[in-house]
């Protein structure tokens, strides 16, 4: 496979090739040998921005009835779980004059509304598919044929490695979703978590259009049905990307959002902080040390939250100051400032933070309202 790199974080990283880009070359090269009884050892795809790629093909057989083979998914330096699985192509000749694709073993099934494939259909995504069209038709059109033809995309180890992905939490049972929109992986991407997010908001709104519960990590979803009981498998896990989840709920229509997390992520948005991971920033104690000293912190009490490594630390060296319950109140209203102010207003917002002993909680005025309504909500 021909690959560009791109610079990230200083190092020079190697680009892949999307899953969609690897089922469209097994596809091309499937038809190209039905269609001429010869094997073949590369494959030609037109990415969706216009760049080529052409592609190693392995695992060749052809009869006069189908021809097979396969991809092997390389997605550069990018840690992607689907690497180095195989992405088979299996073509058949059918009566109809039309390009059928069918998802074979390893292939997920959609199970649930809200995504991009309907219920029933192999979660094949619209790019993928239009990818997997347009190279079987060049070939047909290369070869003056018009017939019909059956592609089943199969991944021999999908349903394995999709125990590893969000799919089981989607809605999507027996493997790997096809994915990719420009065809191309990038080292590092953080474009695949957030569209993984939005497909999770998506199926979301399917459910239940009016509100959502949305939380950074495991801890927040722990803690939602631990001690609020709520069914985490109807919550959104937003990552460290708060800001795109907030702009993408606000984008789809959703009238309420409850959000739930560990005060370590979310005191980050009393500063104006919407991506929470640490390599982005991390003014968690200088955040709570500015209001303890506007509440009367002395300079030592500061000096001590500056040296926190955790905010379970900070806040255990003001729990039994005068001004403990005010700092709670002034970080919680700078918190949702920044989230009203995100939301520009058209979402009402609630958010509950918490710290890992639970002996500190931050919750909005309507917090407690929100959690009754989404208990009612699952009864």
């Amino acid at each position: 496979m021909n690959k560009d790199t791109i610079v990230k974080n200083g190092k020079e990283l190697r680009c892949g090739y999307t899953t969609g880009s690897c089922a469209a070359a097994a596809a091309s090269a499937a038809v190209e040998m039905l269609l001429t009884g010869k094997t073949v050892n590369q494959a030609f795809v037109r990415l969706p921005g216009g760049e080529s790629a052409t592609f190693d093909i392995e695992d060749t057989a052809v009869t006069g009835k189908d021809a097979f083979c396969s991809v092997t998914k390389d997605g550069g330096d990018d840690p992607d779980i689907t690497s180095g699985l195989k992405i088979c192509a299996r073509v058949t000749f059918v009566p109809e004059k039309k390009v059928e694709i069918l998802g074979g073993r390893g292939v997920g099934r959609v199970t649930a509304k809200g995504l991009q494939c309907k219920v029933g259909e192999p979660a094949i995504n619209p790019m993928p598919r239009q990818m997997i069209v347009d190279s079987i038709e060049r070939v047909k059109k290369s070869h003056d044929f018009s017939g019909g033809l059956a592609v089943e995309i199969s991944v021999p180890r999908g349903e394995e490695a999709a125990q590893k992905t969000f799919n089981p939490r989607l809605g999507i049972v027996g493997g790997i979703s096809i994915l990719g929109t420009t065809g191309i992986v990038e080292p590092m991407s953080e474009k695949a978590l957030v569209d993984t997010i939005k497909i999770s908001i998506d199926k979301r709104y399917a459910e239940n259009p009016e509100s959502i519960l949305i939380s950074p990590g495991n801890y927040g979803r722990k803690y939602c049905m631990e001690e609020l009981e709520l069914d985490i498998d109807k919550s959104v896990q937003i990552s460290n990307y708060v800001g795109e989840a907030l702009d993408y709920i606000k984008y789809k229509g959703f009238k309420e959002i409850l959000l739930v997390g560990h005060m370590g992520k979310l005191v980050k948005l009393a500063a104006g902080v919407m991506n929470t991971h640490s390599a982005y920033a991390d003014c968690r104690m200088e955040t709570i040390g500015v209001h303890c000293a506007c509440l009367g912190a002395n300079p030592e009490t500061v000096e001590a939250i500056l040296g926190c490594i955790t905010t379970d630390e900070a806040f255990d060296i003001i729990k039994d100051k005068p001004y403990y319950g005010a700092v709670k109140e002034r970080l919680i209203a700078k918190v949702m400032d920044h989230l009203n102010f995100r939301l520009k207003n058209q979402v009402k917002i609630e958010v509950l933070m918490f710290s890992t002993g639970r002996d500190h909680i931050i919750k909005s005025s309507g917090a407690e309202e929100f959690i009754n309504k989404f208990t009612e909500e699952e009864k």
